[in-house]
């Protein structure tokens, strides 16, 4: 067998792997209470603080103006849209604070689930995405997520 068919083998191997990950869920296992929705409906169940901080309620106006159309209302994602940042895979210690300033302003590369690459984030502010962050925080805080 030439060396060709054997690429092409393999590529064909990995290619159909792929495409049965891919297919066989959106996020990784034992992440949470997601809940099994259709397309645009919450991802997951958020319980919201009694009262939010100054800062907090700042985030929210401007969360509900720049990232609610993609992450949902309260950031309990979209199914088949974007992911709900009321989750543990962006607790502190997996995504830093920092991490959301570099998403919204350079976009991020798909990682963690398969909704796509989420683009730049027009007309945002470092300052926006600070008290959008203390907005997240507070309700990831709410779910348990520390």
């Amino acid at each position: 067998m030439s060396r060709n068919a054997i690429y092409g083998i393999f590529a064909v191997i990995l290619l159909g792997t792929g495409y049965w990950w891919t297919s066989t869920s959106r996020m990784p296992s034992g992440s949470g209470s997601i809940v099994p929705s259709e397309v645009g409906a919450p991802m997951a169940t958020v319980v919201l603080p009694d009262a939010l901080s100054a800062n907090a309620e700042i985030g929210k106006l401007a969360f509900d103006a720049k990232c609610a159309v993609c992450h949902g209302t309260n950031a309990a994602g979209q199914d088949g849209v974007a992911p709900p940042l009321v989750h543990k895979i962006y607790e502190p210690g997996h995504h830093g604070d920092a991490s959301f300033l570099l998403a919204a302003k350079n976009g991020v590369r798909a990682h963690h689930w398969r909704f796509g690459n989420m683009p730049p984030v027009e007309g945002i502010t470092d300052g926006d995405v600070k008290m959008i962050v203390a907005y997240v925080r507070e309700l990831q805080r709410a779910n348990g997520i520390n």
